[in-house]
């Protein structure tokens, strides 16, 4: 045993060191490109549309890489034009090996063009650790789905592992919002859930269609039983989200994720001033947009993470000013706050730890 253990331990140092890692990870990949000492790596294995400007990639995943539970999101990093892009998506597990990652194609989004459009079978992608709350209750209450766009992805996710685990035994709804119905994505294996599980339902809601639906409102809930027991989930941009959280307010829990932020306030004008106390500078932004784009067009790189107010790799420290949630409105005044840069916008002049 003892003759082991020092066998171990030029090789623990080795591949503890930086620099040997990097090394080591060079050469085993010439061999296989998923090897790696420390990266959780991905190889694109199968690439389809599965809607209007919507790709899904089947992604074959090393040992390194940690499946999150149903609904998380994990950090992705790729590489576009010499540049390494961080971006976070929701991944739906497969099995032991594979996740699905889908992607909506954004006018003028630099990864979500790539995904479109440039990568293929056979590329390798890094991951982060996953993170996120917005996971299946322990209980059996009921549960609404409430989705819109790109928003599907962890409602994927979740119903994936409800049937994995057999756990439609409560009523579960889906409710998908669309601009058309060509752009709904995953229709045929909601229907396959919906014909294996009585208590699975699912409606789709095309907002541009030649007979539109409505946006989301209050008046959905009208025929909803037992609300007050029900955990409501739902993902889409902010004013969507939004809306969710006023009008579930009445329900067991509401679990939301918004994954754009609301554009900016046209009735915000001016500018503030935001003392750095870490780097001692003041800059100027404009009152109405996230901190974090303010102070990245002042060539000031904050570290940042999914830009969705849910990995919390932006957040420090307010020490004094007021600000404003892009995502549902809320004003803070209260010194001494965790403040989420990426979903916020200054409403005064700020001091914050950065």
């Amino acid at each position: 045993m003892n003759a082991i253990a020092k066998l171990k331990k030029p090789f623990d140092a080795l591949t503890e060191s930086v620099v040997d890692q990097y090394a080591i990870n060079f050469w085993i990949q010439k061999l296989n490109p998923l090897w790696s000492v420390n990266q959780p790596l991905g190889k694109i294995v199968h690439k389809e549309v599965t809607a209007t400007d919507t790709i899904s990639l089947k992604i074959q995943v090393n040992r390194l890489f940690k499946f999150g539970e149903a609904g998380q999101h994990h950090p992705v990093y790729v590489v576009v034009n010499g540049i390494r892009y961080e971006r976070s998506y929701s991944l739906t597990q497969l099995d032991d090996q594979h996740v699905l990652l889908t992607v909506k194609k954004v006018n003028k989004g630099k990864i979500s063009n790539w995904f479109a459009n440039t990568a293929k079978t056979g590329d390798i992608i890094e991951f982060g650790q996953p993170f996120g709350d917005m996971t299946l209750p322990q209980d059996a209450s009921p549960l609404l789905l409430l989705a819109a766009g790109s928003g599907i992805t962890p409602m994927l996710s979740l119903l994936t592992e409800l049937n994995k685990q057999n756990g439609f035994n409560r009523p579960v709804q889906l409710w998908y919002w669309v601009k058309n119905n060509q752009d709904a994505a995953f229709v045929a294996r909601f229907q396959q859930i919906a014909d294996k599980h009585a208590d699975f339902s699912f409606k789709v809601f095309a907002t541009q269609a030649e007979q539109p639906a409505e946006r989301i409102n209050a008046s959905y809930l009208d025929n909803t039983q037992n609300l007050e027991q029900t955990t409501v989930y739902a993902c889409g941009p902010s004013g969507f989200v939004s809306t969710v959280e006023e009008i579930c307010s009445a329900a067991k829990a509401v679990k939301t994720e918004a994954f754009s932020m609301s554009l900016v306030d046209q009735s915000e004008i001016g500018f503030v001033n935001i003392i750095l106390t870490k780097t001692n500078k003041t800059v100027t932004i404009p009152k109405g947009q996230s901190i974090l784009s303010s102070l990245e067009q002042q060539n000031i790189k904050p570290n940042h993470g999914c830009r969705m107010g849910i990995c919390n790799k932006c957040a420090c420290n307010k020490v004094e000013g007021s600000t404003k949630n892009l995502v549902n409105g809320a004003q803070n005044a209260e010194p001494g706050n965790l403040l989420k840069i990426c979903v916020n916008s200054a409403q005064t002049d700020l001091v914050i730890d950065l």
